[in-house]
């Protein structure tokens, strides 16, 4: 016979090791843990959106007490306001212009930034600092110095034998003038091309190389489509930027977006009309649309991408 150990009934039970704590537990420290995010996104975004929506249905001076009107500032959105359509189209002349060229400049540095052997991160930080100082205000002040009459850009081209006088004085010239600072600050967009730039195998191209394909082939066969989930990730980021863009616009104009409202942007409208004429209750109404905007044209992105964006396990052709 063998002697079997018996515990007494008032004994601790035995250690149980590894054992996990209860799920109600993790879930609670898991909130503690969130709570920092969760109360900043509600304070600070999600109470402030609920209020602009019910501010968008109302007449509201930021003095006297809102007063509902229902879709009346929608309605005299699209109807009554002329300067209201200008934007628009202001905006998406800006966009069409910026984005593109900005993309493009982007690509084309990280491609010369792969092939650097030495000093590689000294030109990668030069090329980005514009995306950190580009979007102040003091930037966007020499800018409008810079093309105003007389300024650097005017005294260069007249050089040249080319007079055409201040940019930001010519309705033609003034919204290429604030685009052209988007498309200075290609730093960011140039960091995560040349992150991707640096995941495509080599052997495709030394492959596409015995083959006989020319550089500009390799491009368009090996470059475009394996880093189209790059392409449009940075696509769908500057487009949204794209459409709020306000300071170099205000700086540019002093805030009037002229002359003629050639660089009157969305936000700068906005702007102006919810603290220069104190129609807040129309700029909220203005916000939500932008708002509802950017979501159209970033769906609209999404679903067209199935088409040109490929990805590396894709077996079927159209990229998804």
């Amino acid at each position: 016979m063998t002697a079997t150990a018996t515990r007494p009934p008032d004994a601790a039970p035995p250690a149980t090791g590894g054992k996990r704590a209860p799920k109600r537990e993790r879930q609670g420290a898991a909130w503690v843990f969130l709570s920092p995010w969760v109360l900043g996104a509600t304070v600070l975004t999600l109470l402030p959106m609920a209020v602009s929506l019910y501010l968008s249905f109302t007449d509201y001076n930021m003095f006297d007490a809102p007063r509902w009107i229902g879709f009346r500032n929608y309605t005299q959105m699209f109807t009554e306001d002329p300067r209201y359509w200008r934007s628009v189209t202001t905006t998406l002349t800006y966009v069409v212009i910026a984005v593109p060229l900005q993309l493009a400049l982007a690509l084309a540095v990280a491609i010369a930034l792969k092939s650097v052997k030495r000093g590689k991160g000294f030109y990668r930080s030069a090329f980005y600092a514009p995306s950190l100082l580009g979007a102040s205000m003091s930037i966007a002040l020499v800018w409008r110095a810079i093309f105003n009459d007389g300024g650097s850009v005017d005294n260069l081209l007249s050089g040249m034998g080319i007079d055409i006088g201040g940019w930001i004085n010519k309705p033609g010239w003034a919204i290429l003038s604030v685009a052209l600072l988007t498309i200075w600050q290609f730093g960011a967009p140039m960091v995560i091309f040349l992150a991707g730039l640096q995941q495509i195998p080599a052997e495709l191209y030394e492959a596409a190389a015995v083959d006989g394909a020319s550089w500009w082939r390799q491009f368009r066969s090996i470059t475009i489509p394996m880093l189209s989930p790059v392409l449009f990730f940075n696509l769908v980021l500057q487009m949204i930027q794209a459409f709020q863009v306000f300071t170099p616009a205000f700086a540019v104009s002093a805030g009037k977006g002229g002359p003629a409202d050639s660089t009157l942007v969305y936000t700068l409208y906005l702007y102006d009309r919810g603290f220069t004429a104190s129609h807040m209750g129309y700029a909220s109404a203005m916000a939500w649309v932008l708002l509802l905007a950017i979501g159209v044209v970033t769906a609209v992105l999404f679903r067209t991408s199935r088409a040109w964006v490929f990805y590396a396990n894709d077996t079927n052709e159209g990229g998804r």
